[in-house]
């Protein structure tokens, strides 16, 4: 067996061996290795491949920022940030019908622009806006269901860890997926809003109407967010800005390593100033960051590993090949690889997904014809992948936010939660097609950026 029949069985049965509860880095590694001595015909090739290829790996400055984002995260979960965002979203529109649900909304973007991981949105943001939305007589369904969905906007508006391991990945430019990620993520959250004012509207005592807070209060809870504008502006900003007038161009103030540790810095630094951050929770916040760096590190080991075998087998390029003469048009291809995430985003995890297709499934995008050049198709498609396995975080039965949202409150029947969020995983479907259907959506930024 070789080539694309022998790719098939080593991808079934990496799976197979994930579904029996084997960490997807080393069923990925494993197999990868595996099949790399089946080709060869000797375990000397694989053993001398594992003896650069971990340096080879890590030694890529660009993973940098991975860890640096993720220790932000930790800071700004420990800082305060995430009730801040609340209370001034819920100040400016708790007046409203569903309006505690929508600030709840906004609140998860802005958390998400400084946090990076969708897990730790739903629970940050669960564990403040989930009793604020109860006390105020909010059905069980759109309050979980809305928080799950306003997670997800952590792993989508910039900066994301799991946009950074697909720029790497896909050899793109980091800040370009950035810029790309940004739109769309602004529409998930007005796409979301506009879910909860149809929801309230057809059921009004899902979400009652909060009392008018003063100008002077809104005034004042705008104020205390300052912290996330200025860090979020900076770091966002120095990247993407073009800081010297006199000589346009990529004059950025930041490289995105730079920008990271700019993110991370001052948010700590907030954190000490305003005396939330304890030198117990930094403590924390450092180990955690080595325990989720770890994992995405190994995973992405795993990947590398699995992703030479197919290398080796030519299976990518094979498939790409078969998939172009199979005649079929691009966007019927592209709208069946978006099938499968939304499939596996309901039983694997999102960066573990990522790692596994990407490399089978970009080959195949690239070698059709969507009208654009290869690098805008690369671009286009990851955020496109990064939605849908978004989506999947969310799908009934097994999406992880629902079960995260519904640790929050183990008090609420995870059937209700389901309930809750439907309306929002068709949201969230109507953006995919939006953006299939109109690829400049996605591209726009990315243009002014170039």
């Amino acid at each position: 067996m070789t080539g694309l029949p022998l790719a098939l069985a080593a991808v079934a049965a990496m799976l197979g061996a994930v579904f029996l509860r084997i960490p997807i880095a080393l069923a990925m590694g494993m197999t990868g290795f595996l099949g790399t001595w089946y080709v060869i015909g000797s375990p000397a090739g694989p053993l001398a491949q594992m003896k650069t290829l971990t340096y080879e790996t890590f030694s890529n400055q660009g993973l940098a920022i991975v860890p640096l984002f993720l220790l932000m995260g930790q800071i700004a979960t420990r800082t305060g940030m995430s009730a801040a965002l609340f209370r001034a979203a819920s100040d400016w529109l708790g007046h409203k019908r569903g309006g505690i649900a929508m600030a709840s909304v906004g609140a998860c973007a802005g958390f998400g622009a400084i946090c990076g991981s969708s897990l730790a949105t739903a629970s940050t943001m669960g564990q403040v806006a989930l009793p604020e939305m109860r006390q105020r007589g909010y059905s069980d369904a759109l309050a979980t269901g809305v928080l799950a969905a306003g997670g997800t906007l952590g792993i989508l508006i910039p900066p994301s860890v799991i946009l950074v391991i697909y720029a790497i990945l896909a050899e793109q430019n980091i800040v370009k997926m950035f810029m790309a990620a940004l739109v769309p993520g602004v529409l998930a959250a007005l796409g979301y809003m506009l879910t909860v004012a149809i929801y309230v509207r057809i059921r009004p005592e899902a979400g009652p109407v909060a009392p008018r807070r003063p100008w002077s209060d809104r005034w004042g809870t705008l104020a205390a967010t300052w912290p996330v504008i200025a860090i979020f502006g900076l770091t966002m900003g120095g990247i993407v800005g073009d800081w010297d007038w006199s000589r346009p161009g990529d004059q950025a103030l930041f490289t995105p390593n730079e920008a990271a540790a700019f993110g991370t810095t001052a948010t700590a630094l907030y954190g000490v100033l305003v005396r939330r951050l304890s030198l117990s929770g930094l403590l924390e916040s450092f180990l955690e960051t080595a325990k989720a760096t770890g994992m995405i590190f190994f995973i992405l080991l795993g990947a590398e590993i699995f992703k030479g075998f197919l290398a080796l087998t030519r299976a990518p390029d094979q498939l790409a090949e078969w998939v172009v003469a199979q005649g079929y048009a691009p966007l019927v291809v592209l709208v069946a690889m978006l099938a499968c995430y939304l499939l596996f985003g309901c039983v694997m995890e999102s960066l573990s997904m990522i790692l596994l297709t990407v490399p089978i499934f970009l080959p195949v995008i690239e070698a059709l014809d969507f009208g654009m050049t290869a690098e805008h198709t690369a671009i286009w498609f990851g955020i496109l992948a990064l939605i849908v396995v978004e989506v999947g975080l969310i799908t009934p039965p097994v999406g992880m936010n629902l079960f995260i949202i519904n640790g929050v409150a183990p008090d609420i029947r995870i059937g209700q939660t389901y309930a809750g969020v439907l309306p929002f995983v068709v949201s969230d479907l109507i953006r995919v097609a939006l953006l299939v259907a109109f690829p400049a959506i996605t591209l726009w930024l990315v243009g002014v950026a170039t």
